[in-house]
Order: structure tokens, then C-alpha cells, then sequence
């Protein structure tokens, strides 16, 4: 069996599971998320606990199993903690700017970048050049955060641009002359 999908999920208190068929509902302090699951998967409620177990043993259901065991505990854990993605600005003129709901990010180009917070996250500038994008959905969250990265890529020769916090950028060298 998978080793994963064997543990069981301890539902804190404060947060509520339904489940309806393939389709499950946690609500907790920090909001509610619904998914739905693949059919063949049997999620069970036992006392605080969330099961999931699969019907047969092909690869198909033991794919299965892990990934709807991890769905699952990131639901309950994002209804509960919530999930937060850090990122650090890199450069000369280059920073982030909170307008409302929405951040103003000056990245090197001729024009400032407008980013629209999507429901169900929330962007906060801790410093001009740190940048914190909070969600209870994990998947969204990583999304939001990869998307603004991309806006400008860490540079390999002079480490310019947007990474994730504590991320390592290779450096290489530049030119050199004979």
C-alpha cells in the first residue's frame, strides 16, 4: 500500500468535513474549499479522522491513493493555517507596490505591472523588495506566486529579477578577455 495514502488525516477542531459521494467539503476558520475526487477512491470520516482507501491494487488506483490523500490534508491544513508563498525582488529600481487588493510591481520595463489578486488570495508587501502572496487553496497559491516569477525571471549573470525566498540562483560568469 502507499505510505502516504495509508496515514490517516487528524481533522482539527474547529473544522468541519462533509463528504458527498466523490465530493468533499472542508470548512474551517479561514474558509471553505470544495473538490471533487475520482469515484473509485472511498474517503471515510472516523471520529477526527479523514481515511482514504482505494478498491484494488492496479497502478492506476495506487496513483491514485497518495494524490488524493495529499489533496486532502492541504484542504484541511489550508482551512486551518492557510498557505503563504514568500518572494524577493531583485535590482536597481525594481519593487512592489500595493494598490488596494492588487500589487504595482516596477520590474525593469518601460511601464509598471499591474497584478489583479484573484479571489481567495491576498497579496501583502512586506518591503518594497519582499513580497508575501497568502491563500487557503495551495494549488492557487503556488500558481499566483509562479506567475508573478515569471513576470521576470532571476538573471543568471547579474541575479536580477523576482525568486522565491531562499531560492539559490547558479550564477555563471560573464565575458572574459584574452
Amino acid at each position: 500500500m502507499s505510505r502516504i495514502g495509508r496515514m490517516p488525516i487528524a481533522v482539527p477542531a474547529g473544522t468541519e468535513v462533509r463528504i458527498e459521494g466523490s465530493k468533499v467539503t472542508v470548512k474551517g476558520p479561514k474558509g471553505e474549499l470544495t473538490r471533487e475526487f475520482h469515484p473509485d477512491m472511498i474517503i471515510e470520516m472516523e471520529e477526527d479522522k479523514l481515511l482514504v482507501k482505494r478498491p484494488s491494487d492496479t497502478g492506476f488506483h495506487r496513483s491514485l491513493h497518495g494524490l488524493t490523500r495529499s489533496l486532502l490534508a492541504n484542504m484541511v491544513e489550508g482551512v486551518t493555517n492557510g498557505f503563504e508563498k514568500n518572494l524577493e525582488i531583485h535590482g536597481v529600481g525594481f519593487r512592489a507596490v500595493a494598490k488596494d487588493r492588487d500589487i504595482e510591481l516596477s520590474l525593469g520595463f518601460s511601464h509598471p505591472v499591474l497584478v489583479k489578486a484573484p479571489e481567495g488570495l491576498e497579496f501583502e508587501v512586506v518591503t518594497p523588495t519582499k513580497l508575501r502572496i497568502k491563500g487557503i487553496d495551495k494549488q492557487q497559491v503556488g500558481q499566483m506566486a509562479a506567475k508573478i516569477r515569471a513576470l521576470r525571471k532571476p538573471d543568471p549573470y547579474k541575479g536580477k529579477g523576482v525568486r522565491y525566498a531562499g531560492e539559490l540562483i547558479r550564477r555563471k560568469a560573464g565575458k572574459t578577455s584574452v
